[in-house]
């Protein structure tokens, strides 16, 4: 069922203009950048998403689930800095900074970039709900 809701989301509602910016959001979520840049002010913030971050990266070292490879005719639509999947780090950060900064339209930017990523083609849909999942774990403990 992943794999399937992969290729549904890699391969439908596509355009240019899309692509483009499912690309830059996902850029802009490299590490977490975003949302440190957004907790900039907010020490409690900044630092759930430096937790989430961290926890993230432990996880997948442990883990070690492959991104996914769709095959020659359908590559990812983006680079990745890491050829570990899961969970996803996008999602990990996003919704721990978004439930640190306030919740709300922040909930609307993380599902956002969470989505780019299996958008993109470069994680399955399960990273993403783990990765959701950690990030807002992290948050309430935070």
């Amino acid at each position: 069922m992943d794999l399937a809701l992969l290729r549904l989301l890699r391969t439908r509602g596509h355009t240019p203009a899309l692509d483009r910016a499912a690309g830059l959001l996902a850029r802009a979520g490299e590490n977490g950048a975003l949302w440190l840049v957004l907790s900039l002010r907010n020490r409690r913030a900044f630092t759930t998403v430096l937790v989430a971050l961290l926890a993230n990266t432990a996880i997948k070292q442990v883990v070690r689930r492959p991104r996914p490879d769709l095959g020659p005719d359908l590559p990812p639509l983006s680079p990745t800095i890491s050829s570990l999947s899961y969970p996803s780090a996008h999602a990990a950060t996003s919704f721990a900074g978004a439930g640190a900064l306030g919740g709300g339209p922040f909930y609307a930017l993380a599902a956002a970039m969470a989505f780019t990523r299996p958008y993109l083609g470069v994680h399955y849909p399960s990273d993403v709900i783990a990765g959701a999942a950690l990030g807002w774990a992290v948050e309430r403990i935070a």
